[in-house]
């Protein structure tokens, strides 16, 4: 019997009772008993079709990149109007890809040793790290207070000579003010950048994030909308800035280009297989990721649809306390994902951040801080504190910021149960 008959097979001999076991776990997804149940961050979002995916390339033996990675990719790229997408093993990856590749550019827009990159203090570290990787320096600036993205008024201010580029950062799955930035960005000759990590599926007037700038970067690790375990894309709507981002990715060899001939053809004395043209990474996905990747598509817009639903109803749910908190505003025009769902607690409210999510913690509600907060306030930042512009609403999200779980597998058991502990709590401290 040849490798693929016995392969068949064996798919053929578990998928039933694979099926059957996501069956049970998706008939049980939505129950929930408050006071014993946790309500957790995330959720598993993948079933049979993508183990059952990953189980063919695993008995292919066909492991490593390969078509179904590829196919990923163009299925992830139309879905949001790109040109094209470029998967690497993470979102810090993807983010690292991008900046490198517009830092080995030989032709504009690129990136030069010094240059500045505007970028917002509150954020995930590796919107920041992969800055600092490839020689350029992150200016770190506030946040707009309503929608806790990068404030352009902001940005404005800390414009120089030395600046090339915005990092902006579609925080929690809300995108930032895109027109605004876009409009700074031409306006001063400035490249834009978008970190779509927390923003599957998210838009401005129609338009999906990661298509206003040069590149658009995402993240699918497992907490996130669509989960290939570890993983991640960079997309453009310049297919021929991902031809450029490839051999980043792999080692800096043109293997996978589309002009890669060409190239060879031009070193007749290097084994094409060998070649390498540039310094590059190894942040190559694996086929497993893929094989998730191809089912996720899938699932992404009725994920979206659950978290919206409960977002809107928490929002109705929460909109008599905000004297306490404040919400994080979805724009004018703008399409809220929400990865999880923020609020801050007020200066001035009767108590703090850490005595609410105490008492949320304590009733099975689990609780984070809205990313990392102040970005400057870190010691793996600390120098880039004096060249920072003014950061309040940033340090109001480090100091009261908080979120909890918003996912596929919440309903209204769940926003109903939240808002009544989140009650509870208010009424405890009003009469203690």
């Amino acid at each position: 019997m040849d490798n693929q008959k016995g392969n068949k097979k064996v798919l053929e001999q578990v998928s039933g009772p694979i099926k059957e076991y996501f069956e049970k776990v998706e008939d049980g997804a939505g129950e929930f008993t408050p006071g014993e149940d946790k309500i957790r961050l995330n959720a598993p979002g993948y079933g049979a079709p993508e183990v059952l995916e990953a189980l063919e390339s695993l008995l292919s033996t066909w492991v490593t990149m390969g078509e179904k990675v590829y196919e990923f990719e163009n299925q992830f790229a139309d879905y949001l109007g790109a040109a094209s997408g470029l998967m690497v093993n993470s979102g810090s990856s993807a983010n690292l890809v991008a900046l490198k590749t517009l830092r080995n550019a030989t032709s504009e827009p690129k990136l030069e040793p010094g240059d500045e990159i505007i970028a917002p203090a509150a954020t995930w570290s590796t919107s920041i790290a992969p800055i600092m990787d490839i020689g350029c320096m992150p200016v770190l600036v506030d946040s707009d207070s309503d929608t806790f993205n990068l404030d352009p008024e902001k940005v404005k201010d800390e414009i120089t000579s030395d600046t090339a580029a915005v990092m902006a950062v579609h925080l929690l799955g809300n995108p930032a003010d895109l027109h605004a930035l876009q409009d700074i960005c031409d306006a001063h000759n400035l490249i834009l950048i978008e970190d779509c990590a927390e923003a599957h599926g998210a838009s401005m007037d129609g338009q999906k994030v990661g298509t206003f700038g040069t590149y658009g970067t995402y993240s699918f690790f497992f907490a996130h909308h669509i989960s290939t375990i570890e993983g991640g894309m960079v997309v453009s709507s310049d297919a021929d800035r991902i031809e450029d981002a490839k051999p980043v990715r792999a080692h800096g060899w043109p293997r996978e280009m589309d002009n890669s001939e060409e190239i060879a053809a031009e070193y007749p004395d290097f084994d094409e297989r060998y070649l390498f043209i540039e310094p590059g990474l190894n942040v190559r996905p694996t086929e497993v990721q893929g094989a998730f990747g191809l089912h996720q598509m899938n699932r992404l817009e009725d994920y979206i649809q659950r978290r919206r639903e409960n977002a809107e109803r928490l929002n109705e749910l929460l909109s008599g306390y905000s004297d306490v908190f404040r919400f994080q505003d979805e724009q004018d025009g703008g399409r809220h994902v929400y990865y999880g769902y923020p609020l801050l607690v007020r200066d001035g409210a009767p108590f703090t951040r850490e005595q609410f999510t105490g008492y949320l913690e304590d009733q099975g509600i689990e609780t984070r801080p809205i990313m990392g907060g102040n970005l400057a306030e870190h010691p793996a930042f600390s120098e880039l504190r004096e060249r920072a512009g003014d950061l309040e609403t940033a340090q109001d999200i480090h100091e009261r910021g908080v979120f909890f779980g918003n996912h596929h597998r919440m309903n209204q058991k769940h926003t109903s149960h939240i808002a009544d502990v989140i009650e509870e709590f208010l009424t405890e401290v009003v009469s203690s």
